[in-house]
This record gives C-alpha cells, structure tokens and sequence, in this order.
C-alpha cells in the first residue's frame, strides 16, 4: 500500500536536505587522511544523536578539539563511507552495517567494540487512550490502529530499528497485521517525530528515543527475545586513526562516554 502523501511531511524532507549538507561539510573539510588538529568527523546512527552530541560537547569543552558529527541512518552512513566520504570514526545501530564495511577493507577490525545497547519499544502520542499493555502475540494491532491508523517505524529494508521491529513483530505473529499499515521512515528518529506529532497512531523506536520527549509514551515494551539483540558496534575507519582520533574515540567508549550513554538509557557494558 503507498504511504499516503501526509505521512511525508515537508519536516523530513527539511531534515534530509541537513543530513545532505552535513555529510558534504564534512567531505569538503577533511580531506585525505585525517592529521591532528584538523577536527574529527564522526558518522553515527541517528538513535544515538543526543547522547554522542553530548559527549562530543564535553570532549570540546575539555579538549579544544572539534568534533564534527553526522547522524543518519547507518545504512545511509555506510553507504557515504563507501562512496568515499572522509568520516575518522562510525557508529552504527548493528553489527549488519559494521560488517559490510568490514567486508570491503573499510574498517580498522582492532577498534571495533560494541559496548552500549537498547531496548524496542511501542509509543504512542502523549495524549493517546492507549494504556500500557505486554506485547504478545494476542495484540489487536488492527484495533489499536483503527480504520486509518499507521505504524511509525524505521524502513525494515535497510534501518536498523525497523530490521529489529520486524523481526520482533514476525516472532510474535504480528507482521501479518502490521506490514500493511507500516509508515516506513528513513531513520528512527523521523518515526519518533511522526508519534510525536499525532499523525500515526502507534510507533515503534528504541526506548532511548521515547526518552527524549514528553510527546510520546510508551505503550509497551517488545520482549527481548523477539528480536536479535540491539548492540552499537563502533570503530576508527582505515586509515583515519591519528592522535586526536584515538583521544576522543577513547573517550567516547571508555567511562566518561559510557556514563553519558547510560544517562540517556542505553545499556552498558
């Protein structure tokens, strides 16, 4: 069924056009292999843009370095990556998108470490009906969504969060209600924003989203094993490892990063 023209707001093709211009910043400004002092660039999956933000904040604060971020989908990311763009370090949403850099000698394996995690999640607008529920297999999605209702969540064909929800919603034999009223995003976060106006009834994106906003509630939480586990693999790219690189990437990954990642509800390891 085609998402109907409502469910593409001007918003998101606003948020785009800014993650276009990000990325071409970020090439225009680095070029060949990254030096010390230049600024570090780093592509992150769009789930993580408060809390790498943050951090990114911090380290600048404390350092004087810049650190110039990206966020997208990490399928969109990886692709950039592929194509050339000058990114020092990735941090993506699964290990799927992590490996198809691997495979094409893109990475540098010995910083690879995945050390945060989440959790899936159904939201609803704020001021919704819905009560909190389990999610099982006896869900009346159909009735939740009523005659025109959708589901707001990342596109299962290539982001990260819709791969896990569909994954969840087939283990519990809901995909059958669900793919058509899916609203397919093109990250997590254009989900979020879609609950969060009222124009879907229901979403489904990481617990850490549902955390950012007072706009939407969570409705439920999928069960963990209905889904592969939501790890975030990060890594310095080939060829991008320098001393400011490093700082910051051991920043981010060792306690000061990981504490920040736990104030915005990833978990951690």
């Amino acid at each position: 069924m085609p998402l109907p023209r409502r469910y593409r707001p001007t918003i998101l093709i606003v948020l785009q056009r800014c993650t276009f211009v990000a990325v071409i910043m970020a090439i225009s400004l680095t070029t060949g292999v990254s030096r010390a002092g230049d600024g570090i660039t780093v592509f992150a999956a769009s789930s993580l843009t408060s809390a790498v933000t943050e951090i990114s904040q911090q380290y600048t604060r404390t350092s004087g370095q810049r650190v110039r971020l990206s966020f997208a989908a990490s399928s969109a990311l990886a692709r950039q990556i592929d194509a050339g763009a000058p990114a020092d370090i990735y941090l993506s949403a699964n290990q799927d998108w992590m490996d198809y850099l691997a495979k094409r000698g893109l990475i540098d394996p010995d910083s690879r470490t995945a050390r945060i995690g989440n959790r899936l999640v159904l939201v609803v607008p704020a001021n919704s009906s819905v009560q909190h529920m389990p999610i099982t297999r006896t869900l009346d999605l159909p009735k939740l969504l009523a005659p025109d209702g959708r589901i707001a969540m990342g596109d299962p064909a290539h982001v990260p969060a819709g791969t896990y929800a569909k994954h969840a919603l087939m283990k519990l034999g809901l995909w059958a209600d669900a793919a058509p009223r899916l609203a397919r995003l093109d990250n997590v976060r254009h989900a979020l924003a879609l609950v969060e106006r009222g124009e879907t009834p229901l979403g489904i994106v990481y617990a850490t989203d549902a955390k950012i906003t007072d706009k939407v509630r969570i409705a439920g939480e999928f069960p963990t094993d209905s889904h592969p586990a939501i790890t975030y693999p990060f890594v310095i790219l080939k060829g991008r490892r320098n001393e400011s690189v490093a700082a910051f990437y051991a920043y981010l990954t060792g306690g000061t990063g990981l504490a920040v990642f736990r104030d915005f509800g990833f978990m951690t390891r």
